[in-house]
């Protein structure tokens, strides 16, 4: 009767065993939706991010902090804008410096450039090229760590800077001055747009704070960016971007079929899993094999080198578990030698050296004398273990 309760209880709790198994599965396919999920809105952040190269306020290695302070160094006005109609309404006497200008339209860049005195551009596109300058060609200096470009024009926050090793280099154009000849291009093009002094240089090499102390960096910064006792400092927002640039939404690219049918082939697939899984039923609950214990495995070796009458071999491996288990005892090295644990064992008991070592040197040959040395080595450990207690209660 016994055996079958027991039966019974199994049988009764594999049902409720099944259902706990599903429902983590299911509460596993939730948090797995919900981490996707936050990685996919967490994309568009992390991209934004990028975006702080040339920032006044960012000090990492891309930001434009170190310039900006230069700037207040030498007593000029800097104002941090982040929105055009700030930018637009803030620069009419003063120079603007514009970073980013991929959010802006054409019609709304070429509006902020003539609302400004003069405009410096330190994170040109082809595009600004060629708005300001007719040029949209665009190329990247190769040049090396030893090989500066030198100015070659007239201008004079150049001409003070000395050599500087440009990014991006542009085609003259329109520019009435072209600096840091590289081939046909220039790393820094200058002239009037829409009434308004505008220069075009790539500050991501230049003017970041990573590079502003290399060769006259931090000259020419100071040289372009501080000709105005009032400096404006643009950094587009992502409210600034003009929607006809906005690129579509997954939204606008997904055909009007697609939603609805994921959701039916959602719905149909777990109706499929739901109608496959009931036909495995409950799980069967099944006994394990006995674990063996290690006692049983050590008398049984032990019984096979009593049918072989091998007392040497037997004797060898209780000499050396008694070695190391000595050893750890003694504050040794796990492979210390024989001789090293002798010396150890006869100064912690205080016995001769000789007679410790003659107990690991004996090699019995029949079981009467094995026997023998196995009392021996027990009582020399527990000897050692008694030394080291009470050495351990003294402390």
């Amino acid at each position: 009767m016994a055996a079958d309760d027991t039966g019974a209880g199994q049988a009764a709790d594999a049902p409720s065993r099944g259902r706990r198994r599903r429902a983590w599965g299911w509460v596993a396919l939730i948090v797995a939706i919900v981490v996707v999920g936050i990685g996919i809105a967490l994309i568009p952040i992390q991209q934004w991010q990028e975006k702080d190269a040339l920032d006044p306020d960012h000090p990492g290695p891309t930001g434009g902090m170190a310039l900006a302070e230069l700037l207040r160094g030498q007593g000029v006005d800097v104002e941090i804008v982040r929105n055009r109609e700030d930018a637009m309404a803030a620069s009419t006497d003063g120079t603007l410096v514009i970073n980013d200008t991929s959010l802006l339209s054409d019609a709304d860049l070429s509006e902020l450039i003539g609302s400004a005195q003069s405009a410096v551009l330190i994170d040109p596109s082809s595009r600004d090229t060629r708005i300001t300058f007719g040029d949209g060609e665009t190329s990247l200096y190769a040049g090396t760590a030893d090989a500066a470009a030198e100015p070659a024009c007239d201008l004079p926050a150049a001409q003070r800077a000395g050599g500087v090793q440009p990014g991006l280099i542009w085609q003259q154009g329109s520019a009435d001055t072209a600096c840091y000849p590289v081939g046909s291009s220039f790393g820094l093009l200058s002239g009037d747009t829409a009434g308004a002094e505008v220069v075009l240089v790539d500050g991501t090499r230049l003017f970041d704070n990573e590079h502003l102390a290399h060769d006259g960096n931090a000259s020419l910064g100071i040289g372009l960016l501080g000709t105005a006792d009032e400096l404006v400092w643009y950094v587009p927002s992502p409210g600034d971007v003009d929607e006809t640039l906005a690129p579509p939404t997954l939204g606008d690219l997904t055909p009007l079929w697609l939603s609805p049918a994921i959701v039916l082939a959602g719905i149909a697939a777990v109706a499929c899993g739901i109608w496959r899984g009931r036909r495995f039923g409950p799980l069967v609950a099944e006994t394990l094999p006995v674990t063996v214990r290690g006692s049983e495995t050590l008398e049984g070796r032990a019984r096979l080198y009593q049918r072989t009458g091998d007392a040497a071999h037997a004797a060898d491996l209780v000499r050396r578990g008694a070695i190391a288990r000595m050893a750890v005892r003694l504050g040794l090295h796990l492979g210390a030698a024989p001789e090293e644990v002798a010396n150890a064992a006869a100064a912690r008991i205080g016995a001769n050296r000789a007679d410790v070592a003659a107990i690991f040197e004996h090699r019995p040959t029949t079981d009467a004398d094995l026997a023998e040395f196995g009392n021996r080595i027990r009582d020399l450990e527990a000897a050692v273990d008694a030394a080291v207690r009470t050495e351990r209660k003294t402390l």
